[in-house]
């Protein structure tokens, strides 16, 4: 069983750029630096075995290199447009490491140091560099600016790591950082989040009507058929070969004619999520539809009462996709009170789950193991689930 995990890196306008990829054979078999050799040639194993372009969406894949790694050649079983060959800070930067990284720059790879520092060892490797890493938590900003000023930005492409707020994502974009790493952009900036924009409005009224007791299948129709690219989205994904209908979808009525109630709730929600997201970095979208599939696999392993965990794993990522606070979605979409609970950070018998989901999207390991044990599931199980919801998540975004 394999487990994954995978981090987003994004430009200054906040769009995906790829994402660094963190892998395990188990949930117990953790991290320890004692291990990073296994554990860089798992990536590689495992980027082989699930397909890098389902893991990244179709951006570059970001992975963890050892010096052996890098000697024996074992990233060029991957391509050299997808893969960028990160140089981990333990790595010297001997005469055979310096040839390696010369092979794999003429092969068309682009090269990553990590976690570079001041008075870094590994500055011979920096005229090769593509990118440089710089972990803003553990670095002073004025030295920040420094490793930018003399690394970047006509050498190598300076990228910021472990941004997790919007204040750090701004200072490192002033320190003159092009790429941030982190997930500062989940979260929407107060000074955003006073009220949901107008052009959003529609999509919240849609997911209160299908979250209510009874449809009313007029009401929907014509909620769907006011948004014209969201009637488009709708028609284009219920016709892509990811739902398989026998004969061609051609209005909104017939639609919802031959969906079930169920299937109605489920596609609405999707359309809407991909419709709400669709200027925002595609990490955000695709995280919403990973925590949905993944929250409606876990539904029959566990007790869960009225909760739609579906709909609880889509509603997480809801604020900030647009741009508002958790508090005003909920306003506006009738919910059981477990599913608002746990999305407004309160009690709920929900808490287990949603932080099994988190732990899997972190790769958090151990955490997972022991929220899997919690809730009474062997943790290759939830596991198999997270990365079928990758799957799925990728599938349907890409509109099949």
């Amino acid at each position: 069983m394999r487990f994954v995990a995978r981090q987003p890196i994004l430009t200054a306008d906040e769009k995906v750029f790829g994402y660094e990829l963190l892998f395990r054979d188990g949930v117990e078999n953790c991290f320890r630096s004692s291990d990073a050799e296994g554990a860089s040639r798992n990536t590689l194993d495992t980027s082989l075995l699930m397909g890098i372009d389902t893991l990244c969406d179709g951006r570059r894949a970001f992975l963890n290199c050892t010096r052996e790694v890098l000697l024996k050649d074992y990233i060029t079983l991957l391509p050299s447009e997808k893969a960028v060959v990160e140089i981990l800070e333990s790595v010297p930067p001997d005469d055979l490491v310096m040839s390696a990284c010369q092979r794999l720059k003429e092969a068309g790879y682009m090269i990553a140091l990590d976690d570079f520092a001041m008075n870094d060892p590994r500055v011979p490797l920096t005229d090769l560099a593509d990118i440089i890493k710089v972990d803003v938590r553990v670095t002073k900003w004025e030295d920040c600016a420094a490793l930018v000023k003399r690394h970047g930005p006509w050498r190598s492409r300076m990228l910021a790591e472990k941004v997790e707020t919007q204040e750090e994502f701004h200072a490192a974009k002033k320190a003159g950082f092009v790429y941030f790493q982190g997930y500062f952009f989940r979260k929407p900036e107060m000074l955003k989040a006073r009220e949901i924009p107008a052009n959003q409005v529609n999509y919240l009224r849609m997911l209160q009507a299908i979250s209510q007791p009874e449809l009313d299948h007029r009401l929907i129709e014509n909620l769907v058929k006011s948004e014209a690219s969201l009637c488009y989205r709708l028609l284009r994904y219920l016709n892509s070969a990811a739902f398989g209908f026998s004969s061609e979808i051609t209005s909104v009525r017939h639609a919802l004619a031959v969906l079930g109630e169920r299937e109605v709730r489920r596609w609405v929600r999707l359309v809407v999520t991909l419709s709400a997201g669709q200027n925002k970095p595609s990490d955000l979208v695709l995280t919403a539809l990973v925590r949905a599939r993944f929250c409606e696999l876990m539904a029959p392993k566990l007790p869960h009462g009225d909760s739609d965990l579906f709909l609880m794993g889509l509603l997480s990522m809801m604020d900030a996709i647009m741009e508002t606070t958790m508090q005003q979605v909920l306003e506006h979409i009738p919910i059981d009170q477990e599913s608002k609970a746990v999305l407004l950070g309160g009690a709920s018998r929900l808490r287990p789950l949603y932080q099994l989901m988190l732990a899997h999207e972190s790769g958090e390991w151990t955490k997972a193991a022991e929220l899997a044990r919690q809730i009474s599931l062997p943790a290759e199980e939830s596991g198999k689930a997270y990365w079928q919801a990758m799957q799925w998540a990728k599938e349907v975004s890409s509109g099949g």
